[in-house]
Order: C-alpha cells, then structure tokens, then sequence
C-alpha cells in the first residue's frame, strides 16, 4: 500500500490544483455546489476566520450539526489552521453536551437550530443563559472553563451567537500568508479529529485519531471501491459518526470522488438525490437500505447510475444485500468492518470479490493492517473457523482516549494490539466473518448461541423485514433467547410461527423462547441498532428483574 504523509489541508489545496474545475461537493436540498479550486477558498476563509478569534493548533472545535456544508467546511477549516475537531452526535440533550465540551476542552462551539426533538438552541441557552447578551458568541462560564466563543451556522442567528457568514468574512481580512505559515507548522501524525464513542456502559469517551489514521483509512476504503475523479458519493450517513467522517469524506478526498451529501437521513431525499444528481455510490447501515427498497415509491427513482458503495454499520443480512445490488444496481457494492478506535475500518470486500464473499464475510485486513482472532480468555490465537475476539495493530489505531489513559490501555495492549470485543472467525484465504459482539454472544445453559446466526436465518422468511436476536436473564438457563421482529407491511405472524420456524431448521437450543413483535428499534443517530435498550425493554416487559438481579421499584 501507499502511506500518504499529507495532512488534510495538503490534500484540499492538491485538489484544488490538479483538479480544479472538477466537482467537489453537490448539494440536492441546498444553493451548495463547489468545484475543489472554490471549495479550497471556502474553507480556507473558514481556517482563517478561526485564527482571527484567536483559535490556535490543538485547540478544539466541537461541530453540532447534520450533514449541512458547515460541517464540511469546519472540518476542513479546522484541519487548516491545526484545530482539533470533535464531532456532536446530533441526538445529544443538554446533560450529553455539557460532558461532551467539559470532557474534550472545547474552545469554539459551531451548531445549528436543532434536529428532530432536540432544540439545539434552547439547550445551549440553557447551558450558558449568559449567551444571549453576549456579542459576537463570546461567552465566559465557570462549568465550561475552555469555551470561548458560539457560532451559528445555519440561517438566521440567535441573540448573542455569532453567525457563520460573520466567521467567513473575517477570515477575508487575515493574510493568506498567515494561515500558510500556520499549515507549515502542521503535522500529518497530529490529532485532528475526536470522536467520542457511544458506548453502553460509562461516559463517552474522546477518541483521537490523526490525519494519518483517517486519511490513509479512507484512501484504502475509496481503493477498495475503485474511487476516481467520474465518481460521485451520496452521503447519508453523519458526518459526526466514523461512518460519514471517514468511509464518506475522506474516500472522497483521497481520489478526487464527488462528495453529494444528504443533510440527513430520510428516504425519499436520499432517493431523490441519487437519482438527480447520478451518484454512482452510496453508503448506509442496512436499516437505511431496507427502508429504501421496501418505500412505496422506490420505482419512481432511477438507480441505474449506482455501481458501488458500502453497508456496515451494523451485521449486513444477506437477503438485504442480494436485494440492494439486484434492484439498486449496486453490483460492486462492499462491505468495510472495523471500529471508531482503528479510523474505524480495519477490513473490507472489494468489488473484485466474489457476491458470496461480499454477502458472507467483512473481507480482508486492510494493507498495512495486521488482524488476528484470540480467545477471549488466553489471548492466544484461535485455529481457523473457531470463534474469537478481533484483535487489530496498525497505522490506523487511535492516538488514544483523550484524557483517559486507563482506559487506553485496556483498550490496547502493550504490544499495541486494539481488542475491539467483536466476535469473528477467519477462514484459510483471510475472509473474516462477524459473529457478534462479546457482551452479545447468548449462553444458554452452557451453549455459546451466536446472534447474527439466527438473524441471518429469520431473515430468509418472505414475511420479515428486519430482525434482530438478543439474550434476555433466565434463573434456569442463565440466559433465554428472544427474536424481536418487525414484519413487512400487510403480513401477520405468530410467535408460535416464529419458534415452529427456527425449530424446523435449526437446533432446538437455538429457538427463542420469546418472540417480540415490533415497529420499530431503538437506533443511535448514526443508525446502529442499541441491543442494550432491546434488553432492557424486555427485562421490563417480561418482569425479569429478579433474574437479572435488578432491584424493582
């Protein structure tokens, strides 16, 4: 593989050169679409507006917004002048986004009106009520001793804050030569991104990656697609998440790909702006896709530009990929596995893979990615076929947890392996397959019972939609299985249909004890299903408590 020592300010101003005219960012919802030479201005007069309000390298700048071109032109901003940018989920509340800005230092606050129930507005007035006569976003509160200045970056902007617009105009009146001698300083093994992790258990933690790590991550996701100048990418997915950040954006940067971005994820839009703008990619977690295929006006939209894209996110059922490149067209579609703490991809299919390797497997390690599978228990490897933990070392592996080196170092080992708690197995050629996530993994009076195996199964019936299999307490067994099933439009089925089903084709330990049926699953803003909250639900639901050992109210 070729290593690229470029920071991402270097790889803007090399567009910017070598392909000027080209297009860089299309917008279908907004007056927003840029050639790379225009797109460089842009977020030059952003980098600069950031040095002219003092920002300097290492400083942060947190982003609370969906898939708006801000955010693009943060990061790039951001990444110009040496500024850390750390990524807000955009479902946090008030309490997520004090931790988020105490925890991370945050300097500078860049934010939108709001989305879906949140009102982003009124939560940072709340936070700071002192914002409202301030001038220009300055603020000064004692809970949140780094924060300096609030920006406003979508339409007009509230009492106090400063808007976008303002931090672009000023940055006309700082000399290019001060932000070129701002970029000489720069490095590409500096941190450039913290994304915090949105784990089940514990405070999120900052995860610190560099321009090294998702520059060179997203050079070998856009090689595995065969990314070029002629193609475009249709991002859905958030900008904030790995996902967007990483498999989207720096794909697209690394080979010139245009980058068509969706503000957030619906699927009439995200149809739409395919079809118009003729994306020949587009990435999603399988959820995205299904509500794709099964919306009642998904043959109103051309998709026959579509060659390739990504699904990951979340285990990728085979039917639903059969589906997405028999009617999407999307023949060179592929699959990338990995973590926000490995940049985040640590391997993936290409699209010279066989259909069967691209629907049964997550692919091979990445160049200059070493992987392998170890029990859980012993560390050592594991023969080939035989479940265990992947372990992953390379230039993709995080600088660290910001400001937690404890958990760093659970995290990664002293011989600089990253342990991800996913549980996969390998095959003689180097394929690896997802089992489940180790706190996944169902043991039911001592049989390890794997999660995605039954899902895979249940979702071969014509009349499943989505499926998604967890353990639930049981004083008898240790734990019980339940399939928590939404079905398709129009279709009925009985729990009893359901366990007779598995039961004809599976082993009888495997079949659910309990059958829950759903409209709809708990999901993070990024699109991965929370099994933790299924868990919970059930407990509640079934009045586990006792097995579970909670106390009831």
């Amino acid at each position: 593989m070729q290593i690229i020592e470029k920071t991402l300010g270097q790889i803007i101003n090399g567009l910017a050169r070598d392909i000027p005219e080209r297009t860089a960012v299309e917008y279908t919802t907004r007056n927003y679409h840029r050639t790379w030479k225009e797109f460089d201005a842009d977020t030059d007069k952003v980098a600069k507006g950031l040095i002219s309000i003092g920002v300097k390298k290492g400083d942060k700048v947190a982003i609370w917004a969906t898939n708006i071109p801000e955010w693009l032109l943060t990061l790039f901003g951001a990444a110009k002048c040496g500024a850390i940018l750390v990524t807000v989920n955009t479902n946090y509340k008030i309490f997520e986004l004090e931790y988020l800005l105490t925890q991370s230092d945050t300097k500078v606050l860049v934010m939108m009106g709001g989305f879906k129930d949140s009102n982003y507005v009124d939560i940072v007035n709340e936070l700071i009520p002192e914002l409202k006569n301030a001038e220009d976003g300055k603020v000064s509160h004692p809970a949140l001793p780094f924060l300096e200045r609030v920006i406003f970056a979508d339409g007009h902007t509230p009492q106090g804050m400063m808007g976008f617009d303002k931090l672009m105009k000023l940055g006309e009146s700082v000399p290019d030569e001060v932000l070129r001698a701002r970029e000489a300083e720069l490095d590409c093994h500096d941190v450039i991104n913290m994304q915090y992790t949105s784990g089940t258990t514990g405070f999120p933690k900052g995860v610190m990656l560099t321009h090294y790590n998702i520059v060179n991550n997203g050079n070998t996701i856009g090689d595995g697609m065969a990314f070029t100048n002629e193609d475009k990418l249709c991002i859905v997915v958030p900008f904030f998440h790995c996902f967007g950040l990483v498999l989207a954006t720096m794909a697209c940067i690394t080979h010139g790909t245009t980058m068509v971005p969706v503000e957030a994820y619906s699927p009439v839009p995200v149809m739409n702006a395919i079809s118009t703008a003729k994306c020949t990619a587009v990435h999603g977690v399988p959820t995205m896709f299904i509500a794709m295929l099964e919306h009642h006006d998904f043959d109103q939209f051309d998709f026959s530009s579509l060659r390739t894209g990504i699904m990951a996110g979340s285990p990728c059922p085979i039917e639903v990929m059969k589906k997405v490149v028999d009617k999407m067209n999307m023949r060179d579609i592929v699959i990338v596995f990995g973590q926000t703490e490995a940049s985040p991809g640590c391997t993936m299919t290409t699209t010279t893979d066989s259909l069967e390797k691209r629907v049964a497997t997550v692919g091979r390690a990445f160049p200059g990615v070493e992987c392998k599978i170890v029990d859980p228990e012993t560390n050592l490897e594991v023969p080939v076929g035989t479940p265990g933990e992947f372990l992953a070392r390379g230039y993709n592996i995080m600088k660290g947890y910001y400001k937690m080196p404890e958990a760093t170092k659970q995290a990664i080992d002293e011989d600089g392996w990253l342990h991800t708690g996913d549980l996969c197995t390998v095959d003689e050629e180097g394929y690896y397959k997802v089992v489940g996530r180790i706190k996944d993994m169902i043991i039911r009076g001592g049989e390890n019972i794997y999660p995605k195996e039954l899902e895979e199964f249940l979702y071969t019936c014509d009349k499943i939609s989505d499926v998604q299999v967890i353990g639930v307490p049981s004083k008898q067994y240790g734990e019980e299985i339940m399939a928590c099933i939404i079905l398709k439009k129009g279709e009925t089925m009985t729990e009893q249909e359901v366990k007779d089903l598995v039961k004809s084709h599976m082993a009888r330990h495997k079949v659910p004890s309990y059958v829950r049926f759903m409209d709809a699953f708990p999901v993070t803003a990024s699109g991965k299903i929370q099994k933790f909250k299924l868990r919970e639900e059930a407990i509640e639901i079934l009045k586990l408590q006792d097995a579970a050992n909670i106390e009831t109210a």
